[in-house]
């Protein structure tokens, strides 16, 4: 393959960046990203840098200035093709292949006080359902409870708050999965932003494209098309749920999703909520029809894991699961 001579500069100039913000992030804080148990990093206005691990609750790491803080926002817009200043003081995207893709998100004042981010790491190792039980974050029933629920391909909306564990839970759901399914079983994952991960011998990976208008709902629909057997997906945020219910609904059970919600209950409110913002009235029955069980995540500063499975509910009956740890 020739490279051009603009390509060649291209190349360049993405190393000079990378290098750049290598620097400015300083030793410490880059080794995390070689860290496969870290998935958040995030540096708050006043510069205090918190680190959270796969198994464990959020920690501090250390320090970082806030105009270093400012010039990684600008070396982010620079490098996603936009700007950060007063006027659009938030930066959002994905981070370059060196950085692993991971999910950014940073601001500057006026916004916040001072300059900050919120660095999500993809998945490089699964934390697996025996771990949870270990680490006292799921009860031995609730584990068996869940392994049914696959086993018997129920679809499973994972609910939770910002931060509680809800992608983590996610993928070791999927590692069960995982491990049922031989090459005869088609698996399709769609995401904003690649972070489930499935060991399975068939899989599909699609991500959105907001630059391209491929949204979610596009996509579920182009998933139908892919013969699937099971459709994962990441966070359910809008009037994508509906095409998701509708899948579910036509032949592919066995499916999982996760949802922001402090309890079960109010997870299928919201998910009736976003169904609706397609211009549709209340999907109750479809909800019914579509999800069999709720598996509920919280955070809990008493728990040494800093999270915990809280319920978890049958939507068939309307029942919550009686697991308790």
């Amino acid at each position: 393959m020739n490279i051009t001579a603009h390509d060649r500069q291209e190349l360049q100039a993405h190393g000079r960046r990378i290098e750049q913000m290598q620097r400015i992030l300083g030793p410490d804080i880059v080794a995390l990203f070689d860290d496969p148990k870290v998935v958040e990093i995030m540096a708050n206005p006043d510069g205090q840098v918190f680190v959270e691990r796969l198994g464990g609750g959020m920690v501090l790491h250390s320090q970082i200035d806030n105009h270093r803080v400012q010039s990684f926002l600008g070396l982010m817009a620079d490098f996603l093709r936009t700007t950060v200043s007063r006027e659009k003081p938030v930066v959002e995207g994905a981070m370059p292949l060196e950085f692993l893709r991971s999910r950014f998100a940073g601001a500057i004042p006026p916004l916040v006080e001072g300059a900050s981010f919120s660095i999500r790491l993809p998945a490089r190792s699964v934390y697996t359902l025996p771990q949870y039980v270990e680490a006292g974050i799921m009860s031995e029933a609730q584990h068996d409870a869940i392994v049914g629920a696959v086993s018997s391909r129920k679809n499973i909306l994972v609910s939770g708050g910002t931060g509680s564990g809800k992608t983590t839970l996610s993928n070791a759901i999927i590692d069960v999965i995982s491990g049922q399914s031989g090459p005869d079983q088609r698996i399709v994952i769609i995401e904003d932003t690649r972070e489930l991960q499935c060991s399975a011998p068939n899989v599909v990976q699609f991500l959105t494209d907001d630059d391209a208008g491929i949204d979610m709902t596009r996509l579920l629909k182009l998933t139908l098309r892919y013969r699937p057997d099971r459709i994962l997906v990441g966070e359910v945020r809008d009037k994508a749920a509906l095409a998701l219910l509708k899948a579910w609904n036509t032949g592919h059970p066995g499916g999982i999703a996760t949802l922001h919600a402090n309890n079960p209950q109010a997870a299928l409110l919201r998910l009736d909520q976003l169904c609706q913002e397609a211009g549709v009235p209340s999907q109750v029955h479809l909800i019914q029809e579509a999800v069999d069980l709720v598996v509920q995540i919280a955070r809990d500063k008493t728990h040494p894991a800093g999270r915990r499975i809280t319920a978890m509910l049958d939507v068939k009956t309307m029942e919550e699961v009686k697991c308790y740890a």
